[in-house]
């Protein structure tokens, strides 16, 4: 069963919402090593393992690139767009920002800034492709 682009789109800003909480259980794992402080959380920042300080870093990067993808997506999914393009798009930019996380997690900069780039571009391009469609 193929699903139309509409779904596609509607389904990619729900992943990419999850995808957002995603790196938050790390760096809940982390605070739970050194002793999670509830009258200072933001305090603790410096006591935490590097891996759960790049996990936060990953948790507040990705409600950036959230912002952008579902604004994209809205526009393509109001501007009726059906290609294989857009669906394409949605679909890499949510496993673009899957592997961003796990890169930055695991401090592998290089394939964490091309994830950025290649989420980027499918922002991009769903941006693109609705302003087409209302400006013909």
């Amino acid at each position: 069963m193929e699903l139309p682009t509409s779904a596609i789109l509607v389904d990619a800003i729900f992943v990419a919402f999850v995808l957002v909480y995603l790196p938050f259980l790390l760096v809940a794992y982390g605070r739970l090593q050194v002793g999670y402080e509830m009258s200072a959380p933001r305090a603790m920042f410096d006591k935490l393992p590097p891996f759960a300080q790049r996990a936060t870093w990953a948790h507040q990067n990705s409600f950036e690139a959230f912002m952008l993808f579902s604004a994209a997506a809205l526009c393509a999914y109001v501007t009726g767009q059906d290609s294989q393009l857009a669906a394409a798009s949605a679909i890499i930019f949510v496993c673009a920002r899957l592997l961003y996380s796990v890169f930055y997690i695991f401090n592998i900069s290089l394939a964490r800034s091309l994830m950025f780039a290649v989420g980027s571009t499918c922002i991009s391009i769903l941006f693109i492709l609705s302003l087409i469609t209302v400006n013909q």
